[in-house]
């Protein structure tokens, strides 16, 4: 992950103008500036999402993600703009189909499924576990298991902009964004949050590990993953899905012990 930059210095007078002296020109100057960030972003999750779901109402939601980044940004601290307000846009792009509730239950129960036996099986053996493995403890072929996660795919491409607890907005992956300092308890649970996160990463095969990197570090799209590691995309869709369920599972109990010591 490359280190962040700072807002580039011609953008300076227009954020100086807006968080010093609240100029609302400034602030609609900053906002047509990176409305890019909402097109592009909003395009890169529509993919794999259902046809129903309209591109117009996700951009909608990307643009209040774009301006409650632009509320909240420290432009003094060095931070690169477009990499918080990413998250900011795709944050509220989520909470915008999460309350469209647009994936059947069903679906989220499969998934639950998964990442429970993720969990339970991987914090048995200590090492990342086979699909066979996953399919026994399931009670269903490997064929049933493939066919299970193409269903559940596209609750998947979000996941990582799950709460981290649900009465809170704080993500699992906002984490690698400091928005302002924290404090001492806060820092710890965030610590042990990112150790669970890189452990849950080194569990991951090798094609996931690499499929996690390009989606969520160097912003590939799923299909743009696909011509790189020359797979199909639905394979591409099916390695996505299992990392991010074994990532949940991996975090799943360590925000237990969160709520707990809350």
């Amino acid at each position: 992950m490359t280190e962040p930059k700072a807002p580039h210095l011609s953008n300076m007078p227009m954020w100086e103008k807006w968080k010093e002296e609240q100029d609302l020109d400034a602030k609609k100057a900053l906002i047509e500036q990176y409305l890019p960030l909402v097109d592009y972003v909003t395009n890169r999750m529509a993919i794999g999402l259902p046809k129903n779901v309209s591109k117009d109402d996700l951009a909608s939601n990307g643009v209040m993600g774009l301006i409650d980044a632009i509320d909240k940004f420290d432009y003094k601290r060095g931070l690169q703009f477009e990499t918080y307000a990413s998250w900011r846009i795709r944050g509220a792009i989520i909470d915008g189909l999460r309350q469209g509730d647009w994936v059947p239950r069903s679906v989220r129960e499969k998934a639950k499924r998964i990442e429970e036996a993720y969990q339970h099986l991987e914090q048995q053996y200590l090492r990342s576990v086979s699909d066979f493995e996953i399919s026994s403890y399931l009670q269903v072929s490997e064929k049933e298991f493939t066919v299970m996660l193409q269903e559940i795919a596209v609750t998947t491409v979000c996941s990582l902009e799950d709460p981290i607890r649900e009465e809170e907005s704080e993500t699992r992956m906002s984490l690698l964004v400091d928005e302002k300092a924290k404090n001492p308890d806060h820092k710890v649970h965030e610590f042990y949050l990112k150790e669970s996160l890189v452990k849950g990463i080194e569990k991951l095969t090798e094609k996931e590990r690499i499929v996690v990197s390009l989606f969520y570090y160097e912003e590939l799209s799923l299909s743009e993953i696909a011509e790189v590691m020359s797979l199909s995309p639905s394979r591409i869709s099916q390695l996505h899905s299992k990392a991010i369920l074994r990532l949940r599972g991996a975090l799943s109990k360590q925000k237990e012990q969160l709520m707990q010591n809350s």
